[in-house]
């Protein structure tokens, strides 16, 4: 498996997930980006096991494959390079992998890609629109009420709730409540879900601050978000949160 890509875009390209990564994982595996390659297109991933990142962009290459390369050294070597054109060569059998660049080359160990964790299917999926500026809105507005308390995890999200006639983001830690309603953006049907602090915190640094479509999916037990080359796909937190209506009060003249 060979394949040239330039080192400025791959490098803005892996930059964009490599938030995902945890410092102390449990798995080795999740230390490293998983690099498939399909038609000449790219695929690299990022995981924590409860949050994905996918990015993809055009390569040179001849032949489709996988594997996972350590991230942090990666990144090390893309970031000492100016922009010029890098070949990466894979061995198959033994998983070494040699990058070639104008001055010099970097030899590293990689892994299996099939040990990478799969990417959750998107089945039995709702979906709605949303533009980059409004959901970024939404989230900047929220997600510094959320608490941090691991003993009540569902109150360390942001509850989203669509409704035929608005959509609405509440965050709260138990001594304060934000609610963002929007009335301009309607989903097609109901639905309700828990999204965790990280993949928000991950979403906020990378969605664009204009007009752009964002693509929103979820089922009953992930979300997905589609931007452009980007996917974000989150575990949502399976909990019931609690009844925030009865705080606000009704009738309040300011």
């Amino acid at each position: 498996m060979n394949f040239i890509a330039s080192s400025t875009s791959l490098l803005k390209h892996l930059q964009s997930i490599s938030g995902v990564l945890n410092t102390s994982n449990t798995l080795p595996i999740l230390d490293n980006f998983l690099f498939e390659i399909t038609n000449g297109q790219l695929t690299a991933s990022a995981s924590d096991l409860e949050t994905t990142m996918v990015t993809k962009l055009d390569v040179h290459s001849e032949e489709d494959g996988k594997i996972a390369i350590p991230a942090k050294l990666l990144l090390d070597v893309l970031k000492s390079l100016p922009d010029q054109p890098c070949t990466f060569k894979v061995n198959a059998s033994n998983y070494q992998i040699e990058i070639a660049y104008d001055n010099g080359k970097s030899r590293m160990v990689g892994f299996n890609g099939d040990e990478f964790p799969k990417i959750p299917e998107l089945a039995g999926k709702s979906a709605i629109k949303l533009s980059g500026d409004l959901l970024s809105r939404a989230i900047n507005k929220t997600l510094f009420a959320s608490g941090n308390d691991d003993l009540r995890p569902v109150m360390s999200g942001v509850f989203c709730q669509f409704s035929a006639s608005e959509i609405t983001f509440v965050a709260t830690d138990a001594h304060r409540l934000v609610r963002y309603k929007r009335t301009d953006t309607k989903a097609t049907q109901n639905a309700s879900f828990i999204v965790p602090k990280k993949p928000l915190n991950l979403l906020k640094n990378a969605l664009p601050d204009n007009e752009d479509p964002i693509t929103v999916s979820f089922n009953s037990n992930h979300l997905f978000v589609d931007h452009g080359s980007t996917q974000l796909i989150c575990r949502l937190i399976d909990a019931r949160f609690p009844d925030y209506k009865v705080v606000i009060p009704a009738d309040n003249p300011y």
